[in-house]
């Protein structure tokens, strides 16, 4: 039995979780709430849940409690930093439709290199960027409507554009490319 890390019993059989893992940042409301509004209206039927990736998706090949014990060890030793948002960007190779990280930007590759290794390691297909992903699998010759929706969304919000950085959150993904979150470990809960 697996338990989330609000001790509640997953719903997912682990017949159907993938051998995929990320680690992430959640992003709080009201910001996190507002983005995934905004996601949904980019694209529908999509189940969002606001977040900057330490992490993308990887497989392991450890049982994920011991590379859950490396999260928590360096996230332990990671002090809680800010992350101001900044624009829209779209990536070339892919059009996936992104904000852009502004203050917290290095903290973010820092926390990936000193995460990417051991049971984390992972050769990844894409140099890491830190981002928050607001649409992907966009279809063709819709990108650039869909990123000026984007960015009128994003204009006429008025609320915060930065959020404190205190938590990962360890996930998994199932056949129904739903995520689902294994642990949550808080950034600087090492005492020295």
């Amino acid at each position: 039995m697996d338990f989330n890390p609000h001790g509640v019993l997953s719903r997912i059989p682990a017949e159907q979780r993938l051998n995929v893992f990320a680690l992430v940042i959640y992003i709080p409301d009201p910001l996190g709430r507002f983005l995934d509004d905004l996601r949904r209206d980019l694209v529908p039927g999509c189940n969002p849940h606001a977040h900057v990736s330490v992490l993308p998706p990887r497989p392991l090949a450890v049982d994920w409690q011991a590379a859950g014990e490396q999260v928590r060890v360096c996230a332990g030793n990671w002090a809680p930093f800010d992350i101001v948002l900044q624009r829209i960007r779209i990536f070339p190779v892919t059009n996936v439709i992104y904000l852009e990280l502004g203050q917290g930007e290095t903290e973010m590759f820092r926390i990936h290199a000193a995460m990417n290794s051991q049971a984390l390691e992972f050769d990844e297909p894409f140099e890491y960027h830190p981002h928050i992903t607001l649409a992907q699998e966009i279809p063709p010759g819709q990108a650039a409507a869909v990123n000026r929706r984007a960015q009128e969304l994003w204009d006429g919000y008025t609320g915060p554009r930065s959020f404190r950085a205190e938590r990962t959150a360890f996930v998994q993904n199932t056949l129904g490319n739903c995520w689902i979150d294994l642990a949550e470990f808080s950034l600087g809960a090492v005492t020295v």
